[in-house]
Protein backbone atom coordinates (compact mmCIF):
# COMPACT_ATOMS: atom_id res chain seq x y z
CA UNK A 1 0.00 0.00 0.00
CA UNK A 2 1.48 3.96 -1.15
CA UNK A 3 0.91 5.76 1.66
CA UNK A 4 1.62 9.91 1.44
CA UNK A 5 3.00 10.95 4.42
CA UNK A 6 2.11 14.95 5.04
CA UNK A 7 4.98 16.45 7.09
CA UNK A 8 6.08 20.15 8.58
CA UNK A 9 9.47 20.58 8.26
CA UNK A 10 11.85 23.41 9.51
CA UNK A 11 12.55 25.93 7.02
CA UNK A 12 14.36 28.73 8.48
CA UNK A 13 15.97 29.63 12.31
CA UNK A 14 13.25 31.44 13.48
CA UNK A 15 14.20 35.11 14.64
CA UNK A 16 12.09 36.33 18.08
CA UNK A 17 8.40 35.18 17.34
CA UNK A 18 7.91 31.80 14.70
CA UNK A 19 6.50 32.75 11.58
CA UNK A 20 4.59 30.95 9.07
CA UNK A 21 7.30 31.25 6.45
CA UNK A 22 9.46 28.81 8.93
CA UNK A 23 7.75 26.12 8.21
CA UNK A 24 7.53 23.61 5.22
CA UNK A 25 4.71 21.54 4.38
CA UNK A 26 5.89 18.45 2.20
CA UNK A 27 4.74 15.40 1.29
CA UNK A 28 6.55 12.35 0.83
CA UNK A 29 5.91 8.43 -0.28
CA UNK A 30 6.20 6.20 3.08
CA UNK A 31 8.87 3.93 2.01
CA UNK A 32 9.83 0.13 2.80
CA UNK A 33 10.74 -0.98 6.42
CA UNK A 34 14.14 -2.38 7.13
CA UNK A 35 14.66 -5.15 9.41
CA UNK A 36 13.98 -3.46 13.34
CA UNK A 37 11.73 -0.90 11.82
CA UNK A 38 7.88 -0.45 12.92
CA UNK A 39 5.59 2.23 11.13
CA UNK A 40 3.41 4.40 13.37
CA UNK A 41 0.13 6.13 11.92
CA UNK A 42 0.49 9.77 14.40
CA UNK A 43 -2.65 9.75 16.20
CA UNK A 44 -2.03 12.74 18.94
CA UNK A 45 0.77 15.18 18.57
CA UNK A 46 2.09 17.08 21.57
CA UNK A 47 2.44 20.79 21.30
CA UNK A 48 5.66 21.85 23.85
CA UNK A 49 7.41 25.30 24.69
CA UNK A 50 10.53 23.17 24.67
CA UNK A 51 9.83 22.80 21.03
CA UNK A 52 11.11 26.77 20.17
CA UNK A 53 14.54 26.11 21.86
CA UNK A 54 14.76 23.12 19.67
CA UNK A 55 14.02 25.26 16.67
CA UNK A 56 17.68 27.02 17.47
CA UNK A 57 21.14 26.63 16.12
CA UNK A 58 22.07 26.40 19.70
CA UNK A 59 25.58 23.83 20.56
CA UNK A 60 24.94 24.63 24.23
CA UNK A 61 21.52 22.76 24.39
CA UNK A 62 20.15 19.80 26.47
CA UNK A 63 19.37 18.60 22.76
CA UNK A 64 20.89 19.17 19.36
CA UNK A 65 18.82 21.41 17.32
CA UNK A 66 16.33 20.12 14.65
CA UNK A 67 17.93 20.49 11.57
CA UNK A 68 16.89 22.80 8.84
CA UNK A 69 14.77 21.00 6.41
CA UNK A 70 14.19 18.03 9.29
CA UNK A 71 10.74 16.96 10.42
CA UNK A 72 9.79 19.16 13.59
CA UNK A 73 10.56 17.09 16.51
CA UNK A 74 7.63 16.37 18.71
CA UNK A 75 6.59 14.02 21.06
CA UNK A 76 3.46 11.82 19.77
CA UNK A 77 1.38 8.82 20.37
CA UNK A 78 0.16 6.45 17.43
CA UNK A 79 -0.44 3.01 16.00
CA UNK A 80 1.67 0.87 14.69
CA UNK A 81 0.54 -0.60 11.42
CA UNK A 82 3.79 -2.33 10.18
CA UNK A 83 6.64 -3.67 12.25
CA UNK A 84 9.57 -5.93 11.41
CA UNK A 85 11.01 -5.46 14.88
CA UNK A 86 10.01 -8.11 17.25
CA UNK A 87 9.14 -5.49 20.15
CA UNK A 88 6.22 -3.88 18.79
CA UNK A 89 3.49 -5.80 17.06
CA UNK A 90 0.80 -4.28 14.63
CA UNK A 91 -2.08 -2.72 16.07
CA UNK A 92 0.50 -1.87 19.33
CA UNK A 93 0.11 2.13 20.45
CA UNK A 94 2.98 3.70 21.19
CA UNK A 95 4.70 7.07 22.16
CA UNK A 96 7.62 8.84 20.99
CA UNK A 97 9.75 11.49 19.46
CA UNK A 98 7.92 10.84 16.32
CA UNK A 99 7.69 14.55 14.31
CA UNK A 100 4.92 16.32 13.30
CA UNK A 101 3.69 14.11 10.45
CA UNK A 102 0.92 11.69 9.58
CA UNK A 103 3.47 8.54 9.57
CA UNK A 104 6.64 7.79 11.10
CA UNK A 105 9.19 5.51 10.57
CA UNK A 106 11.64 4.20 14.31
CA UNK A 107 13.83 1.84 14.70
CA UNK A 108 12.57 1.44 17.90
CA UNK A 109 14.68 3.46 20.49
CA UNK A 110 12.68 5.32 22.82
CA UNK A 111 9.49 4.03 21.97
CA UNK A 112 7.10 3.30 24.59
CA UNK A 113 4.16 1.26 24.35
CA UNK A 114 1.19 2.59 26.17
CA UNK A 115 -2.55 1.18 27.09
CA UNK A 116 -5.52 3.25 25.28
CA UNK A 117 -7.96 1.07 28.08
CA UNK A 118 -5.65 2.73 31.07
CA UNK A 119 -5.99 5.98 30.13
CA UNK A 120 -7.02 8.18 26.97
CA UNK A 121 -4.29 8.46 24.25
CA UNK A 122 -3.64 12.19 24.94
CA UNK A 123 -3.03 11.71 28.71
CA UNK A 124 0.01 10.29 27.65
CA UNK A 125 0.85 13.37 26.29
CA UNK A 126 -0.12 15.16 29.48
CA UNK A 127 -0.15 13.99 33.18
CA UNK A 128 1.13 10.68 31.97
CA UNK A 129 3.94 11.72 29.76
CA UNK A 130 6.76 14.39 29.53
CA UNK A 131 4.94 17.12 31.03
CA UNK A 132 3.76 14.64 34.16
CA UNK A 133 7.57 13.48 34.41
CA UNK A 134 8.92 16.78 34.44
CA UNK A 135 6.07 17.70 37.04
CA UNK A 136 6.68 14.71 39.27
CA UNK A 137 10.75 14.55 39.42
CA UNK A 138 10.88 18.42 39.31
CA UNK A 139 8.92 18.70 42.44
CA UNK A 140 9.70 15.90 44.46
CA UNK A 141 13.45 15.31 43.51
CA UNK A 142 14.87 19.04 42.76
CA UNK A 143 12.02 20.69 44.93
CA UNK A 144 12.43 18.85 48.12
CA UNK A 145 9.08 19.84 49.23
CA UNK A 146 8.01 19.33 53.14
CA UNK A 147 3.93 19.30 54.18
CA UNK A 148 3.27 23.01 55.60
CA UNK A 149 5.57 24.32 53.20
CA UNK A 150 4.62 27.37 50.79
CA UNK A 151 5.33 26.15 46.92
CA UNK A 152 4.67 29.14 44.13
CA UNK A 153 4.37 27.36 40.46
CA UNK A 154 3.83 30.27 37.78
CA UNK A 155 2.80 28.96 34.02
CA UNK A 156 0.43 26.99 36.95
CA UNK A 157 -2.64 26.43 34.15
CA UNK A 158 -0.22 24.65 31.73
CA UNK A 159 0.45 21.06 31.34
CA UNK A 160 3.56 21.35 33.74
CA UNK A 161 2.32 23.93 36.65
CA UNK A 162 -0.79 22.45 36.61
CA UNK A 163 0.53 18.86 37.54
CA UNK A 164 2.86 20.64 40.00
CA UNK A 165 0.47 22.44 41.83
CA UNK A 166 -2.06 19.87 42.41
CA UNK A 167 1.19 17.18 43.17
CA UNK A 168 2.03 19.87 46.26
CA UNK A 169 -1.23 19.72 47.41
CA UNK A 170 -0.96 15.67 47.72
CA UNK A 171 2.19 16.50 49.48
CA UNK A 172 -0.08 18.80 52.20
CA UNK A 173 1.57 22.15 50.85
CA UNK A 174 0.31 25.05 50.49
CA UNK A 175 0.11 26.25 46.75
CA UNK A 176 0.09 29.76 45.34
CA UNK A 177 -0.40 29.20 41.32
CA UNK A 178 0.57 32.47 38.69
CA UNK A 179 -1.13 32.51 35.68
CA UNK A 180 -2.75 34.67 32.81
CA UNK A 181 -6.44 35.56 32.82
CA UNK A 182 -9.31 35.55 35.71
CA UNK A 183 -10.63 32.12 33.58
CA UNK A 184 -7.32 30.50 34.15
CA UNK A 185 -6.97 31.53 38.17
CA UNK A 186 -10.64 30.50 38.90
CA UNK A 187 -9.84 27.11 36.74
CA UNK A 188 -6.74 26.63 39.60
CA UNK A 189 -8.71 27.49 42.63
CA UNK A 190 -11.99 25.63 41.33
CA UNK A 191 -11.21 22.60 40.01
CA UNK A 192 -7.54 21.85 40.91
CA UNK A 193 -8.21 23.26 44.66
CA UNK A 194 -4.82 25.63 44.53
CA UNK A 195 -4.94 27.75 47.67
CA UNK A 196 -4.44 31.03 45.70
CA UNK A 197 -4.37 32.17 42.54
CA UNK A 198 -2.24 35.23 41.09
CA UNK A 199 -3.20 36.90 37.33
CA UNK A 200 -0.23 38.14 36.21
CA UNK A 201 -1.98 40.33 33.51
CA UNK A 202 -4.01 42.18 36.12
CA UNK A 203 -1.79 42.26 39.04
CA UNK A 204 1.18 43.19 40.84
CA UNK A 205 2.88 39.50 41.55
CA UNK A 206 5.22 40.77 44.19
CA UNK A 207 2.66 42.58 45.80
CA UNK A 208 0.28 39.79 45.59
CA UNK A 209 2.76 37.48 46.96
CA UNK A 210 4.02 39.71 49.78
CA UNK A 211 -0.26 38.90 50.43
CA UNK A 212 -0.60 35.10 49.85
CA UNK A 213 3.24 34.22 51.33
CA UNK A 214 3.22 36.21 53.82
CA UNK A 215 6.13 34.13 55.35
CA UNK A 216 8.15 33.50 52.36
CA UNK A 217 7.92 30.75 48.99
CA UNK A 218 9.12 27.45 50.33
CA UNK A 219 9.32 26.03 46.58
CA UNK A 220 9.28 28.22 43.44
CA UNK A 221 8.71 25.82 40.23
CA UNK A 222 9.37 28.66 37.67
CA UNK A 223 8.12 27.65 34.25
CA UNK A 224 8.57 31.48 32.75
CA UNK A 225 11.60 33.11 33.85
CA UNK A 226 11.99 36.73 33.23
CA UNK A 227 9.85 39.42 35.75
CA UNK A 228 7.81 36.84 37.34
CA UNK A 229 11.34 34.85 38.43
CA UNK A 230 12.29 38.21 40.04
CA UNK A 231 9.66 38.84 41.84
CA UNK A 232 9.48 35.70 43.45
CA UNK A 233 13.48 35.70 44.50
CA UNK A 234 12.39 39.02 46.36
CA UNK A 235 9.85 36.48 48.79
CA UNK A 236 12.20 33.74 49.22
CA UNK A 237 12.06 31.84 52.87
CA UNK A 238 15.54 31.06 54.65
CA UNK A 239 16.74 27.29 52.82
CA UNK A 240 14.15 27.73 49.72
CA UNK A 241 14.66 25.69 46.65
CA UNK A 242 14.04 27.31 43.29
CA UNK A 243 13.06 24.81 40.32
CA UNK A 244 13.92 25.91 37.00
CA UNK A 245 12.32 24.07 34.50
CA UNK A 246 11.38 26.85 31.48
CA UNK A 247 11.68 30.12 30.30
CA UNK A 248 8.64 30.42 28.12
CA UNK A 249 8.81 34.59 28.45
CA UNK A 250 12.20 34.38 26.91
CA UNK A 251 12.07 31.42 23.79
CA UNK A 252 10.65 34.29 21.60
CA UNK A 253 13.50 37.50 22.87
CA UNK A 254 15.32 38.75 19.89
CA UNK A 255 17.60 40.66 22.75
CA UNK A 256 19.76 38.59 24.76
CA UNK A 257 18.35 36.32 27.92
CA UNK A 258 17.22 38.69 30.94
CA UNK A 259 18.75 37.05 33.65
CA UNK A 260 17.08 37.33 37.25
CA UNK A 261 18.22 40.76 38.83
CA UNK A 262 17.21 40.13 42.54
CA UNK A 263 19.93 37.06 42.58
CA UNK A 264 21.33 38.03 45.82
CA UNK A 265 17.80 37.06 47.49
CA UNK A 266 19.63 33.38 47.11
CA UNK A 267 22.43 34.31 48.92
CA UNK A 268 20.79 36.26 51.70
CA UNK A 269 18.38 33.23 52.12
CA UNK A 270 20.91 30.54 51.33
CA UNK A 271 18.36 29.35 48.80
CA UNK A 272 19.40 27.52 45.74
CA UNK A 273 17.90 27.49 42.04
CA UNK A 274 18.62 24.24 40.53
CA UNK A 275 17.98 23.24 37.15
CA UNK A 276 15.60 20.40 35.89
CA UNK A 277 16.04 18.31 32.72
CA UNK A 278 13.35 15.49 32.43
CA UNK A 279 15.22 12.87 30.09
CA UNK A 280 17.75 12.98 33.04
CA UNK A 281 14.46 11.05 35.05
CA UNK A 282 13.69 8.41 32.22
CA UNK A 283 14.99 5.61 34.05
CA UNK A 284 12.25 6.32 36.54
CA UNK A 285 9.23 7.04 34.13
CA UNK A 286 7.07 3.86 35.32
CA UNK A 287 7.65 5.16 39.33
CA UNK A 288 5.90 8.27 38.43
CA UNK A 289 3.38 6.72 36.01
CA UNK A 290 2.27 4.71 38.81
CA UNK A 291 2.05 7.18 41.56
CA UNK A 292 0.50 9.69 38.87
CA UNK A 293 -2.08 7.22 37.84
CA UNK A 294 -3.32 6.20 41.56
CA UNK A 295 -3.70 9.95 42.10
CA UNK A 296 -5.67 9.78 38.92
CA UNK A 297 -7.70 6.83 39.75
CA UNK A 298 -8.18 7.92 43.54
CA UNK A 299 -9.48 11.70 42.40
CA UNK A 300 -6.77 13.53 43.75
CA UNK A 301 -5.27 14.63 40.24
CA UNK A 302 -7.05 15.84 37.56
CA UNK A 303 -5.74 16.46 34.07
CA UNK A 304 -6.72 18.37 30.93
CA UNK A 305 -6.16 18.44 27.50
CA UNK A 306 -6.89 21.36 24.95
CA UNK A 307 -7.19 19.41 21.55
CA UNK A 308 -6.76 21.14 17.95
CA UNK A 309 -7.88 18.97 14.91
CA UNK A 310 -5.85 18.56 11.95
CA UNK A 311 -2.28 18.42 10.82
CA UNK A 312 -2.53 21.36 8.99
CA UNK A 313 -3.41 23.48 11.83
CA UNK A 314 0.08 22.81 13.47
CA UNK A 315 1.51 26.60 12.44
CA UNK A 316 -1.20 28.45 14.46
CA UNK A 317 -2.03 25.59 16.99
CA UNK A 318 2.04 26.45 17.82
CA UNK A 319 1.54 29.69 18.22
CA UNK A 320 -1.06 29.43 20.66
CA UNK A 321 1.94 28.16 23.18
CA UNK A 322 3.10 31.33 23.36
CA UNK A 323 -0.08 34.11 23.40
CA UNK A 324 -1.52 31.68 26.10
CA UNK A 325 -4.55 30.69 24.26
CA UNK A 326 -4.40 27.02 25.85
CA UNK A 327 -6.40 26.22 28.23
CA UNK A 328 -4.64 22.72 29.81
CA UNK A 329 -2.11 20.44 27.79
CA UNK A 330 -2.05 21.37 24.00
CA UNK A 331 -2.54 18.17 21.49
CA UNK A 332 -2.62 18.20 18.26
CA UNK A 333 -5.42 15.24 16.92
CA UNK A 334 -4.49 13.61 13.44
CA UNK A 335 -6.97 10.77 13.80
CA UNK A 336 -8.60 9.65 16.43
CA UNK A 337 -9.74 6.42 14.62
CA UNK A 338 -8.20 3.45 16.95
Amino acid sequence: MNRINPQFKLANRPVGTVKASDWQRTEEEVRALQDGEVLVQNLFISLDPAMRGWMNDNKASYIPPVGLGEVMRALAVGKVLESRNPKFAVGDHVSGLLGVQGFAISDGAGLMKIDPKLAPLPTYLSTLGMPGLTAYFGLLEVGKPKAGETLVVSGAAGAVGSVVGQIGKIQGMRVIGIAGGADKCRYLMDELGFDAAIDYKTQNVAKALADHAAKGVDVYFDNVGGDILDAVLTRLARGARIVICGAISQYNATAPIKGPANYLSLLVNRATMTGMVVSDYYGRAMEAAMAMGGWMASGKLKTREDIVDGLDAFPQAFDMLFSGANNGKLVLRLNDKT
